[in-house]
């Protein structure tokens, strides 16, 4: 790693031990609440800023013509000066523009594909260590490979982190002629690779990998290796135990040197809100007949009179009268009922999984096993489970077999992970909102690149519906009207059971259509290459297929492109504007409107205190007029990014509590 590198890095910021990362930030309240502060304000300097990016990307353009005359031999010899230019200067302008110009140039030659100066733009701000937000379809896999390439030839290992396995192979393997042109190997990391075939692939110098299993071998990686918080007796230790000594695992990870996030938004804000924890399976020492009891008995209770539900914070607290009349219940039983506080936390752990979580909702039913669903991206979460015996209390309910409980040997958050690395960056196509959060938690500053081209999208507004019943009636009219008319269309839901529901409207109606959710994710790749054909109606869960694009037929280009239709809000507006964003990409034509309900999950969750006022202003025709509609989303979408970020809060909080109380050598700290 050059020493110019090292310099601009922090290097003096590592964290003793093994490999280089950052410490954690002992940052507090007042810290946190000015770097907001600094998030909003530089979105008033981003013109300055893209103005700059744009005069690099000039200046890459320029080294265009007497690269395009050069042979395979003679790009070698140019990769040749630049290499040593990296290595000896760092990451200067003269030598990364020069990097930029060849990488384009290669792509060019291999892929058939050359980069838009925004690209380079992009590239460029990821060099920088920015999150880079970026129009769906604007190409940002090839824009990541710039910085990839140029950071590996200075001989830094980059790690590129996508949301799931299908993208970090596809990417990995369609970039993989250009990375081996400049003398670089790609490593893949995918679930089902096993120890060895990890380390090598973290070896190499650019490493595609999902934020998951990223996560959870940096975990691996702390517990082999016994670290302690000064790092020195883990060096120690290997020094005494001599060149042939086996007593000290070999890390999987060379360490935390540069990351670009895909979908950055969805893995550093939307699933930060759970911490990932590595945990040992052990055989439940209640068995069945307590979780039995507990939901027999949670079954029983008055919510008016025994526990306080809150939907919107997805918790259940019992009230005096409802821990008497558990008390009552176990008078006279042993084991956890016998214990106050074990069995009011069994009995509201059973209130959580008869009222918190649905099935088809927050999971599916698969293989006779419970498949936790991500609310976010629409997808599996394999396996992973809810702690403390919330996923036990969730078999029973659904009458399955009962699987082993999880004790935590190893833990940590997303925010606590990202941040160690020396250099974050991000790409995505919604991040302006978040900016303020995205400066605070990982110390990145959002810049907007501005589109290829102008984009033409048309936003047709919002109808709001009295209820569910009006508001399918309504997407099954619209989309009868796509069909017809030869436009290809994708519906949005929030989960898999309105993604289900949506379908058997269709079906009714006699509209050929796929589903995309949790139970076809294997088709995914499929369902999304017809997306774009002449009547093609797509109903997929809200973020299903995510970094795929859409591509349309000249047909349906023709007849005005992609329809979009959100049939319910999400949380974040940032999700919805992901949606929309699938219409209308690199200047196609294209349009998108929401059609929602007042008894939305979101509207009842967050806005139930206004429901009744509203419903009397409903029309004739069982419509919301328009100003209140979209009053009522902004109100609710604003409580909602509120809450989860105080959620976000408290999960990294919590995380170094429980990071300081388990009991073993290695917290990394």
């Amino acid at each position: 790693m050059s020493r110019a590198l090292l310099e601009s890095w922090g290097v003096e910021e590592f964290a003793s031990g093994l490999y280089p990362e950052h410490r954690d930030l002992n940052d507090g309240r007042l810290d946190r609440f000015i770097a907001g502060l600094h998030g909003r304000w530089a979105q008033r300097g981003s013109p300055l800023r893209v103005r700059a990016l744009r005069r690099f990307a000039d200046r890459v353009e320029a080294l265009a013509g007497e690269l395009a005359g050069l042979d395979a031999e003679g790009l070698q010899q140019r990769l040749a000066g630049v290499r040593r230019a990296l290595v000896s200067d760092g990451l200067a302008d003269v030598p990364v523009a020069a990097c930029f110009a060849l990488v384009r140039e290669v792509c060019s030659r291999q892929l058939g594909l050359r980069h838009y100066p925004v690209q380079l733009m992009g590239g460029y701000a990821l060099l920088c260590g920015t999150l880079a937000e970026m129009p769906t379809g604007e190409g940002k896999t090839l824009t990541a490979v710039l910085p990839a390439v140029t950071v590996a030839l200075a001989g830094v290992p980059v790690h590129v982190i996508t949301v799931n396995a299908y993208l970090a192979r596809r990417d990995a393997e369609y970039l993989r002629p250009v990375y081996e042109f400049f003398g670089l190997r790609v490593g893949l990391i995918v679930p089902e690779e096993g120890g060895a075939e990890r380390a090598e692939a973290y070896a190499c110098q650019v490493t595609y990998c999902v934020n998951k299993d990223l996560t959870f071998d940096y975990l691996r990686d702390r517990i082999t290796q016994k670290r302690v918080g000064a790092g020195a007796r883990a060096l120690l230790e290997t020094w005494l135990a001599g060149p042939h000594s086996r007593s000290l695992p070999t890390a999987l990870l060379r360490g935390l040197y540069y990351a670009i996030v895909d979908e950055a938004d969805s893995v550093l804000i939307d699933e930060a809100r759970t911490p990932l924890i590595i945990a040992s399976d052990v055989e439940d020492p209640h068995g069945r007949a307590v979780y039995e009891q507990a939901l027999a008995l949670a079954g029983s209770l008055d919510r008016s009179q025994h526990y306080v539900l809150r939907a919107h914070e997805r918790s259940i607290e019992l009230t005096d009268a409802g821990r008497a009349a558990v008390a009552e219940f176990a008078r006279g039983l042993s084991g956890l009922w016998s214990i106050a506080r074990a069995r009011e936390g069994l009995v509201e752990q059973g209130l959580s999984a008869l009222h918190l979580f649905q099935l088809d909702r927050h999971y599916i039913l698969a293989d006779d096993k419970v498949q936790i669903v991500d609310e976010y991206t629409g997808r599996v979460m394999a396996d992973r489970s809810w702690e403390r015996g919330l996923h036990q209390m969730i078999e029973v309910k659904e009458g399955l077999d009962l699987s082993k409980r999880r004790d935590t040997i190893s833990r940590i958050t997303y925010q606590r992970f990202f941040r160690r690395y020396l250099c974050l960056a991000g790409m995505t196509g919604t991040a302006i909102e978040v900016a303020p959060e995205m400066r605070s938690v990982y110390a990145l500053d959002v810049l907007r690149i501005p589109p290829n081209r102008p984009l033409i999208r048309q936003h047709l507004g919002q109808r709001t519906f009295l209820d569910g019943e009006r508001r399918w009636a309504a997407v099954v009219e619209r989309a009868a009207e796509m069909h017809a008319c030869g436009r290809a269309l994708l519906i949005g839901t929030r989960s898999v059971a309105a993604s289900e529901q949506a379908s058997q409207c269709l079906r009714r109606a006699g509209l050929p259509h796929a589903v995309l959710n949790a139970r076809q994710d294997a088709s995914e790749a499929e369902i999304i290459a017809q997306a774009g054909q002449p009547g093609r109606i797509t109903v997929a869960t809200n973020m299903a297929g995510r970094g795929t694009d859409i591509l349309l037929s000249p047909q349906v280009r023709q007849a005005g492109g992609l329809h979009v239709i959100l049939s319910e809000y999400h949380d974040s507006a940032r999700i919805d504007r992901q949606l929309f964003g699938r219409a209308g990409r690199q200047g196609d034509p294209g349009s998108c409107e929401a059609i929602v309900a007042l008894d939305d999950e979101l509207f009842v969750a967050h806005a139930s205190a206004l429901l009744g006022w509203l419903r009397a202003r409903v029309s004739p025709d069982g419509l919301l007029p328009g100003r209140l509609g979209r009053w009522l989303r902004q109100f609710a979408q604003s409580a909602a990014e509120r809450q989860n970020s105080r959620i976000r809060r408290q999960t990294v909080e919590m995380d170094k509590r429980v990071e300081k109380s388990l009991a073993f050598a290695g917290r990394g700290e």
